[in-house]
């Protein structure tokens, strides 16, 4: 319940003993308002990593971060988790395409995201390292919790020019082009 309730708020959903109520109550809520808010990587079935999203307004924890606010025509990545036997193969990569991929659609500009720099364990705050990685770029630097930002436009086309490269080395794999006549 880091980012779905401020810290007072936290403390007592944590103190009361279910978080996972909590948690169960923000997604609901979120997906009935806003829509889809994450994404589960499934590698041969078993889900290998996860990311969850939403807009500031969803999220109360991101006005206490020293670099804040989100910008208004951004979504908030909120965090990312690839499960480490799972780790190194791209996942990571593919979660937030698939995030782009779905905020493009609704017409979200760009996803903001608070990096650690510091990170040394899984925690509720990303890696700056990964972030960047993954084509982010500073848009307010700090020492600890950079605010890092993708701009929708540029990872969609990267995507499509990836895209494009595979089917020109692979040959194209959809159906219709099998079935045209010769």
């Amino acid at each position: 319940m880091f980012w779905e309730l401020d810290p007072v708020s936290g403390d007592r959903a944590v103190e009361s003993g279910d978080p996972g109520l909590e948690k169960e109550a923000w997604i609901s809520g979120t997906l009935l308002e806003w829509g889809s808010c994450g994404k589960i990587a499934y590698v041969d079935g078993v889900p290998a990593g996860f990311v969850l999203y939403s807009p500031p307004l969803y999220t109360p924890r991101s006005v206490a971060f020293p670099t804040s606010p989100v910008s208004a025509d951004a979504v908030l990545l909120m965090t990312a988790h690839i499960i480490p036997e799972f780790s190194g193969g791209g996942l990571g990569r593919m979660l937030i395409q698939g995030v782009a991929k779905d905020l493009t659609r609704r017409g979200v500009k760009a996803i903001e995201a608070f990096g650690d720099l510091k990170w040394e364990e899984p925690s509720c705050v990303v890696p700056a390292e990964y972030l960047l990685s993954v084509g982010f770029k500073t848009v307010r630097p700090h020492l600890r919790f950079p605010r890092l930002r993708l701009e929708l436009k540029s990872a969609v086309s990267w995507r499509e020019d990836v895209e494009v490269a595979l089917e020109r080395l692979l040959g194209s794999m959809s159906p219709e082009r099998a079935l045209r006549p010769v």
